[in-house]
């Protein structure tokens, strides 16, 4: 019997948790190097909607707590953020919104991976980046200036 394919994506006891922190089977995992190399590896299956890890030739299906990506910084001047993955992504400031779990910035990224795109949470860092370029137009309408024009921010 041959093939046609990898084998169907199981769960196998990894989570990415809210806050960016990996465990396995319940268990921290402490090694900084291995935590940056799941970081770089999450990948999105639209064919299966699931999150994954990859490494080498093993793809594991993950559990996500909140969103697979994190915003490590933003580029206003861009209109673009970098993420945990290592990649890029145009940032929507309309989707900009508060998590039910901490109030931590969310959004919205990789717009091509699936409709309205993908989850990413804001590091602390680059939120309080964004925050630091928030200013009040002359209504008083807090807004960023995003790709070199004033673009108010919604309600958070």
């Amino acid at each position: 019997m041959t093939s046609t394919g990898p084998p169907p994506l199981r769960p196998f006891g990894l989570v990415l948790h809210h806050d960016g922190r990996w465990s396995h089977e319940g268990h921290p995992i402490l090694n900084r190097k291995l935590r940056e190399h799941f970081d770089r590896s999450v990948e999105y299956v639209p064919d299966e909607c699931k999150y994954i890890v990859r490494l080498k030739h093993f793809r594991g299906e993950i559990e996500v707590e909140e969103a697979a990506f994190f915003v490590r910084e933003i580029d206003a001047e861009a209109g673009e953020v970098a993420l945990s993955d290592g990649t890029r992504s145009v940032l929507d400031l309309g989707s900009l919104h508060a998590s039910p779990i901490d109030d931590a910035l969310l959004c919205h990224v990789k717009h091509g991976a699936a409709p309205g795109g993908l989850l990413a949470r804001f590091t602390h860092a680059a939120q309080s980046e964004l925050l630091d370029a928030v200013e009040l137009d002359e209504d008083e309408v807090p807004g960023i200036v995003w790709k070199g024009r004033f673009t108010p921010l919604p309600a958070l």
